[in-house]
């Protein structure tokens, strides 16, 4: 390490965030699915020979440290069976993989005939094969009823093209707009081994080798010493996912051991209920990168992302648990069980480090559309991202995050545009906009939640609905309150009221139907009575709050005409309460 310059290590830092940026702007501008370019489901990264991170841009958290491990099973499956020009395709969650629809592209970086480092993407996409268009079976038991398993295969192999495995795949892919998709991640790729070739060219694989190692280091010292500002000890949370597609009334307990000693971390699921026999359980992939991406929110936001920021956290997740389903389980939701995961954390570090612990987000419950566009007489697919979450927690100081749109904060009222929902769906959209009241009340309030209604436009249309959100509401912290819960509705032609499941799969929906739904908002943080009254008026006149709500929940009496604060009936009010 005599030889790394400081100076320059930052070069090299800049050199590899700004590359895995430069993937990222790629993926979103040739993509076609508004998955991948209008909600941005997909992450990009390089990683050494070895498969060790040296940068991502992680537009979806839940997808942030889910192509290392894989980049490490590829190097390990091909051994010295790589090549220049090779590309290679992983969505297997039987090794490494996430989730089945997370379509990852690999690509190796080749200096001087040496193998240096690896591009790499990975996607959602709009199908992956199985029994239900889209990806997503609530009444699947095991992979095969769920998705085309993809294990590492070179569909690249040298430069040329390997059409007879390409077909193969795509074959099984009912929509052409996935191949097309593939397509632009590939050439993400290619713009990373761009980028890193110009870095070795300039640099040397030597320098870059020696400052690659050196930015490990560093970036481990800073994650340690994060931890170390935590106290030692063992502390444990829980929390709880509600039904799991087949079994009603049954309950699963996630249960988290976190230890911390000295500058390590460890997140210990030992005592996790087992796999369920269903469609709800997750991969040890999807879980470790839930329970990471949990965790940087607590510590310092500068921290590279890189080998170095995670080789002071140790994750423990038994197989056949329901965050680590034994093969051959069915997984497709695991990216789902981020929101539950992240409750048993905040509630073990919450009275630990409450300054960094938000109160409770809200929990998933979204649905997905399938049909024929009568307008184009093709296919489609849409996940409604509009309504898909709704608001984050508060935290000390901060109030919750308004609509958080994906998983974990990703977007919010802008993850779909409405013009294009429109354009690639037969829907037309009523109504979206944030909810009165569904933010949990606090000196800090919870995120808001949205209101989301369209109407369906082709009949027969496949409505598949995912969550658990409807049960239990984002739990407050510090004398804040509950967020709302969730609900969605279907009102059909005919007048009838319906009610889906939580995990539901309806084949045959009308067109002409109201799709109806409510994502709530993020838990309080703090007594609501210290929120300053003049900014609570201010949301009751924005309609975000009501005036019933301002005046029970938080003790402020808004005039109805001025919507200011009626500064006597509030003193009044309150002096009454306190006797």
């Amino acid at each position: 390490m005599n030889d790394v310059d400081p100076i320059l290590l930052s070069v090299f830092a800049r050199a590899f965030k700004s590359t895995t940026d430069e993937m990222s702007i790629s993926l979103q501008k040739t993509t076609r699915s508004p998955i991948l370019c209008e909600a941005k489901d997909f992450v990009t990264g390089i990683y050494d020979a070895c498969g060790n991170m040296l940068e991502q841009t992680e537009n979806l958290p839940i997808l942030s440290f889910s192509l290392g491990p894989v980049c490490k099973y590829i190097v390990d499956y091909f051994g010295d069976d790589i090549f220049p020009g090779d590309v290679i395709f992983h969505n297997d969650v039987f090794s490494m993989g996430n989730q089945n629809n997370d379509v990852a592209v690999y690509k190796p970086i080749f200096f001087n005939d040496q193998l240096v480092a690896w591009s790499a993407c990975k996607g959602h996409q709009a199908d992956i094969g199985g029994a239900v268009a889209g990806g997503y079976n609530p009444n699947a038991t095991e992979v095969w009823q769920e998705a085309l398993r993809i294990p590492p295969v070179k569909v690249y192999e040298k430069g040329k093209l390997r059409k007879d495995v390409w077909d193969l795949i795509f074959a099984n892919i009912r929509f052409d707009i996935v191949q097309q998709d593939m397509r632009a991640q590939i050439g993400s790729c290619v713009v990373g081994e761009r980028c890193m070739l110009r870095v070795l060219e300039k640099y040397g694989v030597e320098c870059f080798a020696q400052h690659k190692e050196a930015l490990f280091v560093a970036t481990r010292k800073m994650m340690e010493a994060e931890i170390t500002t935590m106290p030692d000890g063992e502390y444990r949370g829980e929390s709880t996912i509600y039904y799991d597609g087949r079994n009603k009334g049954k309950e699963y307990k996630i249960r988290v051991r976190i230890c911390i000693d000295g500058p390590r971390i460890t997140f210990d699921y030992s005592d996790t209920d087992p796999q369920s026999n269903a469609f709800v359980n997750g991969t040890y992939t999807s879980s470790a990168s839930a329970a990471v991406l949990t965790f940087l929110q607590m510590v310092n936001p500068d921290i590279p992302h890189n080998q170095g920021m995670v080789e002071p956290i140790e994750i423990i997740i038994p197989e056949g648990t329901i965050l680590n389903a034994a093969f051959p389980a069915a997984t497709t939701y695991g990216n789902h069980l981020c929101p539950p995961n992240a409750d048993a954390i905040a509630r073990a570090l919450a009275p630990v480090v409450p300054e960094r612990v938000t109160a409770g987000w809200n929990h998933l419950l979204c649905s997905l559309t399938t049909g024929i566009d009568p307008r184009k007489n093709d296919k489609y697919v849409d996940i409604c991202f509009m309504g898909l979450k709704g608001g984050s927690g508060a935290l000390r100081g901060v109030d919750g995050y308004d609509h958080i749109g994906m998983i974990d904060a990703s977007g919010g009222l802008l993850d779909q545009d409405y013009e294009m929902f429109e354009q690639q769906t037969p829907h037309m959209l009523i109504r979206h906009e944030y909810l009165c009241d569904s933010a949990g009340p606090g000196e800090w309030r919870g995120g808001l939640g949205v209101e989301t209604v369209f109407e369906i436009g082709a009949d027969n249309t496949q409505l598949v609905i995912f969550g658990d959100g409807d049960v239990e509401p984002a739990f407050g912290l510090h004398g804040g309150g509950e967020g709302s819960l969730n609900s969605i509705s279907l009102r059909y032609p005919d007048g009838k009221e319906h009610v889906p499941m939580s995990l539901d799969l309806l084949t045959d929906v009308p067109k002409g139907t109201v799709y109806h739904q409510r994502a709530g908002g993020g838990g309080g943080y703090g007594d609501p009575r210290k929120r300053p009254r003049q900014l609570v008026a201010k949301e009751v006149r924005n309609g975000t709050v009501s005036m019933e709500t301002a005046r029970d929940a938080y003790g402020v009496v808004v005039d109805p005409t001025t919507f200011n604060v009626d500064e006597a009936a509030t003193k009044s009010k309150r002096t009454q309460e306190a006797s």
